[in-house]
């Protein structure tokens, strides 16, 4: 099998989500893989499991809960990467095999890993320069596939961002008039690399050192379907869909906005340091405030777009999710880049239920923004 993927970021969720869904496919004998894994940050964290991605014996991804009032615990050995790239120390090697090898790129770099700082809007491709950014370093390599006969690729990208294959697109297309690249490049990326809009919706809770990862059974990769592509390959937690809204929002305003909700509590009353999102909920006042707030102010808001059947069935779901026994979800973990996050999954939620029903209620999720 030489479906070569390229991925960007080394995250436990990718491991145990994207990374296992391919695993998957390829025992069940699909033409998809094998991995090459790519740090994009700089700064020596994470250059271990860079190495460990290159054993051939796999890694562990532990996927533990309750599904239907039965018990889940099985480990898997997840053997669809063959190696780890770190952009800064191997940007040849990277040119190389994304140029020539790769048919799909993935990537999950984070809710800030679109920005783009000056010094790499003043920067042309180059075969020895490394831009500092995830979407400079991307165009460069797009160039120089580009320059090496043009084939078609796929892009789909992971991060929690609306839209995220057509933001993407934005900000590749912005960079490639700075660098004032030839028109030739911008037809080639307009009709030949396709990036698709997708959602991904799973709990992963603890990293394996040096590789690996423990999640719960729940897992969604919903993808935008665009008429220039094709599903690389098939999974049961792969949904084809033309509208990606209803998934991103009920994610982003219930399951994430409850994360963060729980996270303002953890971090403004101080709460343990190693606290989990189940040892949080055992406290009766705590599960209260937050079923208040989906009962109160989240379905009602949902319901102005008659959604809240869906609204509702989905709390259901986040809240045994956030119970699982058998997952250690750290607060620590989920305040991380806090304030970004507030915006994402409380602001803008603020903005979009007073579009269809100006009188809601958001009195507990403004006071949460402030």
């Amino acid at each position: 099998m030489t479906k070569r993927v390229i991925q960007f970021g080394t995250s436990r969720f990718l491991q145990a989500h994207v990374d296992l869904f391919i695993h998957e496919a390829r025992v069940a004998g699909q033409d998809i893989g094998p991995i090459t894994v790519v740090k994009t940050t700089r700064g020596t964290e994470r250059s271990g499991r860079v190495s460990a991605f290159g054993d051939k014996a796999g890694y562990p991804v532990i996927i533990r809960g309750i599904i239907d009032n039965k018990t889940v615990n099985n480990t898997l050995t997840v053997k669809s990467i063959d190696g780890g790239l770190i952009a800064d120390r191997d940007w040849q090697k990277l040119n190389e095999v994304f140029a020539n090898e790769a048919e799909v790129v993935i990537s999950n770099v984070g809710e800030s890993g679109y920005a783009v700082p000056a010094e790499d809007e003043i920067s042309a491709p180059s075969d020895n320069l490394v831009p500092a950014s995830f979407p400079a370093k991307l165009l460069s390599l797009l160039y120089a596939r580009y320059l090496a006969g043009g084939k078609p690729l796929l892009i789909l990208p992971c991060e929690l961002i609306s839209e995220n294959g057509k933001v993407l697109r934005q900000i590749l297309v912005g960079l490639a008039d700075k660098w004032k690249l030839d028109s030739g490049f911008n037809t080639w990326m307009s009709t030949k690399v396709t990036l698709c809009d997708t959602l991904v919706d799973r709990i992963v809770s603890e990293a394996i050192d040096p590789v690996g990862a423990i999640a719960e059974p729940y897992a969604l990769w919903a993808i935008k379907r665009e008429a220039a592509y094709k599903i690389p390959f098939t999974h049961p937690a792969i949904v084809e869909t033309d509208d990606l809204e209803p998934f991103l929002r009920l994610k982003l305003h219930i399951l994430n906005l409850g994360h963060s909700f729980l996270a303002e509590i953890w971090r403004s009353e101080k709460r343990p340091p190693d606290e989990t999102v189940r040892e949080i909920l055992s406290d009766p006042a705590i599960k209260k405030r937050l079923t208040d707030l989906y009962r109160e102010e989240v379905i009602p808001g949902f319901a102005g777009y008659g959604m809240a059947e869906a609204a509702t069935t989905y709390v259901a779901a986040t809240l045994e999710r956030f119970e699982n026994p058998f997952l250690n979800h750290r607060l620590s973990d989920i305040a991380q880049n806090h304030r970004l996050k507030l915006d994402r999954r409380v602001v803008d939620f603020i903005a979009w239920i007073k579009k269809p029903n100006p009188a809601a209620n958001v009195k507990m999720l403004q006071a949460l923004s402030a």
